[in-house]
């Protein structure tokens, strides 16, 4: 019996179809390749200890040839690419996708207030990334709701900041 067939929410993609087995098998390996020792660091490093807070922060480690830094930067973002090119393209169901890529959104909603001056610098950097992200409402809405709770991630780091700097600034 043959498959229902959903529009898909890309109007890029060159098929409308369901998700199928190879689309799940695509996902996994996405994920499989998450597991990698070096990319846990470079996922760690942007995730959790790469705040930018100007264009400049992102474009200094994109500078900075050879370092961990450029490196991890480099990875992250060039994984997310790849993987929002097989959306793009039509190798990969969108919905599928959408389900299994929050990180990209973080990673997306990191650098978003720094666009357009970064692509000054980098032109393509997360052009496809944002294609994806921005071309469904579901996305956009995702989007939203990860900046907010970013925002107040900073807030909080801030806060232990200026806690850490009021507890030793006796002890420089």
């Amino acid at each position: 019996m043959p498959s229902k067939s959903r529009p898909s929410r890309n109007p890029m993609a060159t098929t409308s179809r369901c998700a199928t087995a190879a689309d799940a098998q695509i996902i996994l390996q996405l994920y499989d390749l998450r597991r990698d020792t070096e990319m846990r660091k470079a996922r760690h490093f942007i995730a959790a200890e790469f705040w930018p807070e100007s264009a400049e922060d992102t474009l200094r480690i994109a500078r900075a040839y050879p370092s961990p830094e450029n490196t991890w930067l480099r990875q992250v973002t060039s994984y997310w690419e790849m993987a929002a090119s097989f959306v793009l393209r039509g190798a990969l169901e969108e919905g599928l996708f959408f389900d299994a890529s929050g990180e990209m959104y973080c990673v997306y909603a990191k650098f978003r207030p720094f666009l357009t001056e970064i692509r000054q610098k980098l032109p393509q950097f997360l052009l496809t990334v944002e294609k994806v992200v921005m071309n469904t409402q579901e996305g956009r809405d995702r989007l939203q709701r990860l900046e907010k709770r970013l925002a107040r991630r900073q807030q909080k780091l801030a806060g232990r900041r200026a806690a850490v700097a009021a507890t030793s600034a006796g002890f420089n």
